[in-house]
């Protein structure tokens, strides 16, 4: 079972992804983001790409996607919260932009 992020590093590593674009959820211990790209092909491309990551890390998002925009929320629910598979799908998403 993953454990949720300890205090000690949580808010080092928050504040990191916060400067790429991340928030926090009102009422929740998770991470938004929303990607935009110039098309719908691209943000699926892109969508794609993170679900075979996704599923090599056996770690999921919660999405969506409209047209060119894909919305995501990363929370680790065996953890109740943010966890550190968290941190790294989000850097891993981010890397792919």
């Amino acid at each position: 079972m993953t454990k949720a992020l300890d205090t000690a590093t949580r808010n080092e590593i928050l504040d990191r992804l916060m400067k790429q674009g991340w928030s926090m959820v009102e009422g929740r211990d998770a991470i938004q983001k929303t990607f935009l790209f110039t098309n719908f092909v691209e943000a699926f491309g892109f969508m794609t790409q993170v679900a075979i990551i996704a599923e090599k890390m056996n770690h999921h998002p919660e999405w969506s996607n409209v047209y060119r925009t894909v919305e995501v929320t990363l929370t680790t629910h065996d953890a109740n919260g943010l966890s550190d598979l968290d941190i790294a799908l989000a850097r891993k998403m981010d890397a792919l932009i």
